[in-house]
C-alpha cells in the first residue's frame, strides 16, 4: 500500500487533501481563465496554470497562453507598475476579424442545417453563445440577428439572403 503526500503544488480542497482534478473542454476552461483574470492579478502564464490547478483545473503553459490569445488577453500596468494580464471588453459594434469568425466557427460548429430565411447551427454544451456573439460582432450583410441557446443557435437572415449554406 503506498501514501500519497501533498505537496504544495497540489490544489488543497481545504480538507488537508489535493482537490481533485478535472480537465474542462475549451470554452468552459476560456471562461475559467476570464474568470481568474477578472478576480486576481496574474502577471504571468505560470501563476495563471497554477491559479487553475487550486480550481482543480489541469491546464499546460502552453494550453494557457492559447487560451490568451484566443480571448484576447492583454498586458495592462497597475498602479503599482507591476504589469498584468486583463480581458477587454468587446463593444457590441466591434467588427469581428474575418478570421476570428473562421476559427469560431472552426472550434465550436458541429452541424448546420437551414430552413428558408433561417440557419440552425449546433454547439458543444455551454457555446452557442460563443458562436452568437463573434456572428453578431462580423457584421455579415444579411444577417438580421441570432438567438443562442445552450447548444443551439438560430441565425436568422434577411428573405434575399436565404438560410442555404454555401460553402
Amino acid at each position: 500500500m503506498s501514501t500519497r503526500r501533498t505537496t504544495s503544488s497540489e490544489p488543497s480542497d481545504g480538507s488537508g487533501g489535493p482537490s481533485p482534478t478535472r480537465r474542462l473542454g475549451k470554452p468552459q476552461r476560456q471562461h475559467l481563465v476570464a474568470r481568474i483574470i477578472a478576480e486576481h492579478p496574474v502577471p504571468n502564464q505560470a501563476q495563471l496554470v497554477d491559479l487553475l490547478a487550486a480550481e482543480g483545473v489541469v491546464a499546460t503553459q502552453a494550453t494557457v497562453s492559447r487560451d490568451l490569445e484566443d480571448l484576447g488577453a492583454i498586458k495592462v500596468r497597475t498602479p503599482g507598475s507591476e504589469s498584468v494580464y486583463a480581458v477587454p471588453e468587446l463593444p457590441a459594434e466591434q467588427v469581428a476579424p474575418e478570421d476570428h469568425l473562421r476559427r469560431v466557427f472552426g472550434d465550436w460548429v458541429v452541424e448546420v442545417s437551414h430552413s428558408l430565411n433561417l440557419v440552425v447551427l449546433r454547439t458543444p454544451p455551454g457555446s452557442a453563445h460563443v458562436v452568437g456573439s463573434a456572428l453578431d460582432r462580423a457584421g455579415l450583410a444579411g444577417v438580421i440577428g441570432t438567438v443562442a441557446g445552450d447548444d443551439t443557435l438560430i441565425v436568422v437572415v434577411d428573405e434575399p439572403t436565404g438560410g442555404e449554406v454555401h460553402g
